[in-house]
């Protein structure tokens, strides 16, 4: 089990293992088993890391907390960004490239992920050993982008994006192991999901996606909280409709 929580501090802080070494005086291999293998520091060396990223010792390694064990629900909690801008390039470039097995997205738009991520060659590229895509874009003739629109002040600008993304999208929704469909339901959340990592973009009224917070989880055999949001994915999945006429299925998600 890798230690996502300093991984993902490490991307915030746009610090790779071998800066973080050196800022904190440890060698770089060093630094790689405190992520790959767990391995927690020495105290001195371990406030050094707090010190350079800015954190609480509990946000990344939560079992020293008092020598008890985090609540499950507490496991599956990696980071908080204050807002999904300040999720850096080489933080969704780490999230996009790692997937192996399954990318479930919704949103409205997401246009973002092809024009700053290349997300479409990715999926050309990653469909062709097995991996599977569900994207969920929103339908820009629906009551509830319509009115998402206007509560974030731009009239006519998201249905736009909407139409953007899914024109890009058409170079991939034919590929085997990818499905996109389109969907009017009120967005109360973002989810970009890869494989057992999920983002969650909370939208807040009158205030755009991307100046909006980002919780960070990733799944855990006894937590809750990868479920629940999984489970609207699902629903507004089940509801939605397919591009370019296919049939809507109803099968669930096959990692789960």
């Amino acid at each position: 089990m890798a230690n996502d929580r300093l991984r993902t501090a490490m991307l915030a802080a746009n610090l790779t293992i071998e800066k973080l070494a050196e800022r904190v005086d440890a060698h770089p291999k060093t630094a790689e088993r405190w992520i790959r293998d767990e391995v927690v520091p020495h105290r001195t060396t371990r406030h050094r890391i707090l010190t350079v990223l800015g954190v609480g010792e509990a946000e990344i390694w939560p079992s020293l907390n008092g020598g008890a064990q985090p609540a499950p629900s507490q496991t599956e909690f990696v980071h908080l960004y204050p807002s999904r801008s300040a999720i850096t390039g080489a933080g969704w470039q780490e999230l996009l490239a790692g997937v192996e097995k399954q990318m479930d997205v919704l949103v409205f738009s997401g246009v973002f992920l092809v024009e700053q991520y290349d997300l479409v060659p990715m999926i050309q590229k990653k469909v062709q050993v097995g991996v599977r895509f569900r994207l969920l874009v929103g339908d820009e003739e629906s009551e509830a982008v319509l009115q998402r629109a206007i509560d974030e002040g731009t009239p006519v600008g998201l249905e736009g994006r909407i139409q953007l993304m899914r024109r890009y999208l058409d170079e991939v929704a034919d590929l085997d192991g990818v499905e996109v469909r389109t969907h009017g339901t009120t967005l109360y959340n973002s989810l970009y999901r890869f494989d057992d990592q999920l983002l969650v973009n909370p939208h807040v009224y009158g205030a755009l996606a991307g100046q909006s917070p980002v919780l960070h989880f990733k799944r855990h055999p006894n937590g809750t909280v990868w479920d629940h949001y999984l489970k609207s994915f699902e629903q507004v999945w089940r509801s939605a409709k397919p591009e370019h006429g296919g049939e809507v299925s109803h099968g669930q998600d096959r990692l789960r």
